[in-house]
């Protein structure tokens, strides 16, 4: 058999694959899968997947993580997927750390800005470059179920992460901040990116060329596919030429609905989504509740700001506008049973890779945690 090329029929015959399918009858339509009574898990998505950086999350409790394996090709980066022998490399290493793989970040289609990406083909809706990545992508997705991994996360994304500064957080740590009107004073707010202008229609229609092809191959291997939204949201005429079509409540609705498949979903970033709303402290939690309980959300980024959209800092999890505790309570009660991650975290000059911050996040959501789950 092919290791990177598999039909439905040879993987529905392995083991691996019996144990996906949640009990579907053969020949049956691709179920919704059963909801369970939430055990809500710390994760992690930081890189790297190396043993160094699994102790580290170990030491903290962290015991599911989305993960990065390293691909054996040359020159580096020539190949877009990880070949099943590559997926469970990755994952004995994790688990000799007594850490599961929930997830995995292929090397392309991150949150990346556009004149700095490898890949941007799809983003580009450059053909056939963008044909090619999509089977690569493809090829990955039947990998993942092969080995094991249930999901994959992703990004369509143009201007990457969009910040305007940092200010002074409290001790010696600094936030990172946008603010909209600040950013659009500066030169580089009318500079088109290599992709020129991109209109609403003309992202959607980029949106929807790689979902249709994508979405079916998860949803027949059954790998939920984990997409972030656009972080932050800027204004309908756009920046940089661009409009950010999934930086709004209305765009993630939408997205949600092309190639309907419950597989096809979010990678829920819950600072990000705060950054779209006006009133973020009393908003989120009813569109927690909106795709939650759509069964929409695969991954959570459980991260607070401070502020609303358009003037916002990023800050400890603990000092935020958004009620977290209330927050995880929400998320026990729509049945959400994957991932709660710490992500942009503060930074002090002592602590440049957040590594500390990183581990009071653990500390903070673990904490939270075990209060709803009743488990350690």
């Amino acid at each position: 058999m092919d290791s990177t090329h598999v039909s439905r029929r040879q993987f529905l015959a392995t083991s691996t694959a019996a144990g996906l399918v949640l009990g579907a009858p053969p020949g049956s339509a691709s179920p919704r899968p059963q909801r369970r009574v939430a055990a809500l898990k710390l994760g992690c998505q930081s890189a790297p997947t190396t043993e160094t950086h699994l102790k580290y999350l170990a030491r903290y409790g962290v015991r599911h993580i989305c993960g990065y394996p390293e691909i054996d090709s040359q020159p580096a980066g020539s190949r877009l997927y990880a070949t099943p022998n590559e997926l469970n490399r990755m994952k004995d290493l994790a688990a000799r750390s007594n850490i599961e793989i929930l997830c995995l970040g292929p090397p392309f289609l991150e949150s990346s800005y556009i004149d700095k990406e490898k890949h941007p083909a799809v983003m580009l809706a450059q053909s056939p470059e963008r044909d090619r990545d999509i089977e690569a992508l493809q090829t990955c997705i039947r990998n993942c179920a092969l080995a094991g991994i249930p999901s994959i996360k992703y990004n369509m994304s143009i201007l990457g992460v969009l910040r305007s500064g940092r200010k002074p957080g409290r001790g010696d740590e600094s936030d990172s901040v946008w603010n909209l009107r600040d950013a659009l004073s500066k030169p580089e707010a009318a500079t088109l990116t290599r992709a020129g202008h991109v209109d609403a229609d003309a992202f959607w229609e980029r949106i929807t060329y790689f979902l249709e092809r994508i979405i079916p191959v998860a949803n027949e291997y059954k790998v939920r596919m984990a997409c972030h939204p656009h972080d932050p949201g800027v204004p309908p005429e756009g920046y940089q030429g661009v409009d950010r079509v999934l930086g709004t409540i209305a765009g993630l609705k939408h997205f949600i609905t092309i190639k309907e498949s419950p597989y096809h979903g979010l990678n829920f970033c819950q600072g990000t989504v705060s950054e779209m709303l006006a009133n973020p402290g009393t908003e989120i939690f009813d569109v927690i509740r909106y795709f939650g309980t759509r069964d929409k959300i695969f991954n959570v980024h459980f991260r607070n700001i401070r502020g609303h959209r358009d003037d916002f800092a990023e800050v400890y999890p603990d000092e935020g506008d958004v009620d977290m505790v209330k927050a995880i309570h929400v998320y026990k009660e729509i049945g959400y049973q994957y991932m709660l991650m710490p992500d942009h975290v503060p930074t002090a000059a002592l602590d440049p890779a957040g590594l500390q911050s990183f581990a009071f996040c653990y500390g903070y959501i673990r904490g939270l945690i075990q209060s709803v789950n009743h488990i350690a």
